[in-house]
């Protein structure tokens, strides 16, 4: 777990992660009602109290701003697993 934490936060540190965070969190903010302050690297969308249509509508947002494909809902459990597929994907 904390290994996996680490490593969402060294991608962090880089510059274009930053910006692919913030990106993602205005639309969950957005999408899901909820504050900035609750959306975090680590925050599981089970804690956003995220269903499946909010999921659905999460994603597709995200697929639209950053004119990719999203694969996979599988393995996305957290905000940070969101993030880093969407840096990876717009590399």
């Amino acid at each position: 777990m904390w290994k996996h934490i680490l490593k969402i936060y060294l991608l962090f540190l880089r510059r274009p992660i930053m910006a692919v965070f913030e990106k993602v969190q205005e639309i969950i903010v957005e999408e899901l009602g909820k504050e900035p302050s609750e959306v975090t690297l680590e925050s599981t969308f089970e804690d956003l109290e995220a269903d499946s249509l909010d999921l659905f509508q999460v994603i597709s947002e995200i697929e639209d701003a950053f004119d990719i494909q999203i694969e996979t809902e599988e393995g996305l459990s957290t905000v940070g697993d969101l993030v880093a597929y969407v840096e990876e994907k717009t590399k």
